[in-house]
């Protein structure tokens, strides 16, 4: 009685951090893929986070010689899919297709999260990344970064910046803080809200993620004035960056594959070098640059390191931003 005992105890303390029991025999793994393989997202059918999940899933099948199915597990946005993933057997049969970003975030933003995702999840693979946009309305009488931060030191507490996801949130306020500090946040539901209060001059600037933002450009609904990252974007590259405006940031929206920590690490290296084909394909290319991403491969080992970094950062992010964690 007492060993037994003593063995769920463990399993159950290991489970309440995030961490899955050890349960994976040999054979098992020699043998995997043995069964189907469970692509989980936590977003709605036809959301950004699907369709690049079914599209990956469609072009790895061939390799890993298994069917792939991709279910959904929607709601708290994303952290129900994420205590299932942290929670599930550590065998390699549920993948968690994510935003790494948004995953790293989470640790901060909920108080309510039942898993330290720094010590939950193992990335399997890069998949992709794309930089969030700085914008403002179509009619703007603003052309550059600096045109900007002169007018938020002019406006002080009058000027406004609408925000919708963390990203923007953190952006937000380093654009904010480099030019006096004094503009207030505006915070809406999703960036769809705040297009027509952006156009019409109501709020000074947003963020927006980049597939978003190509789309509503093109009708002329706002204008693109820098990207997030520390480099030029590849499918925008006469868009300067906020770096070479003086703010001193690098931050993109990436896509990644995970399982839950305890996964052998023969199964995650069978999974990244299936994952890792793919995206280096030209139809990879053409898939994500048609999305606005560019695909972004790395070895495993360094794919973990970047989370874990970006796990971090998301704290410092957080701390700037003055965002209080959510119940």
């Amino acid at each position: 009685m007492t060993g037994p005992a003593r063995f769920s105890l463990a399993a159950v303390l290991a489970l309440s951090m995030g961490v899955a029991a050890p349960a994976i025999s040999q054979a098992q793994t020699q043998n995997y893929p043995s069964q189907d393989i469970h692509f989980i997202v936590g977003f709605a059918p036809g959301s950004g986070p699907d369709v690049i999940t079914r599209w990956v899933a469609e072009k790895m099948r061939p390799s890993i010689g298994r069917t792939i199915v991709v279910e959904n597990r929607v709601g708290a946005g994303g952290n129900i899919a994420t205590e299932y993933v942290a929670r599930a057997k550590p065998d390699g049969y549920t993948v968690y297709m994510t935003g790494g970003s948004a995953l790293a975030a989470s640790g901060h933003l909920y108080r309510n999260l039942h898993v330290d995702v720094s010590k939950g999840f193992e990335t399997v693979a890069m998949l992709a990344r794309q930089p969030t946009l700085l914008v403002v309305g179509p009619n703007s009488p603003y052309k550059t970064v600096a045109d900007l931060q002169a007018a938020l030191r002019s406006k002080g507490n009058k000027a406004s910046f609408g925000t919708a996801f963390p990203t923007a949130r953190v952006l937000g306020a380093m654009v904010r803080d480099s030019a006096g500090g004094q503009a207030v946040e505006v915070q809406y539901r999703t960036s769809a809200d705040w297009i027509n209060d952006l156009a019409s001059g109501t709020l000074d600037f947003a963020f927006i993620d980049a597939a978003s933002g190509t789309g509503h450009a093109a009708q002329n609904r706002l204008r693109i004035m820098a990207v997030s990252m520390a480099d030029r974007f590849a499918t925008m590259p006469d868009i300067p960056t906020l770096k070479e405006s003086g703010i001193n940031v690098d931050v993109s929206g990436w896509w990644a594959a995970f399982v839950a920590t305890g996964t052998p690490k023969p199964i995650i290296e069978k999974l990244h070098q299936a994952f890792t084909e793919v995206v280096k394909t030209d139809e990879a290319r053409a898939f994500f640059n048609g999305i606005t991403n560019e695909p972004w491969p790395m070895s495993q080992a360094d794919a973990q390191k970047f989370y874990l970094r970006e796990y971090k950062d998301w704290g410092d992010y957080v701390r700037i931003a003055k965002i209080e964690p959510q119940g």
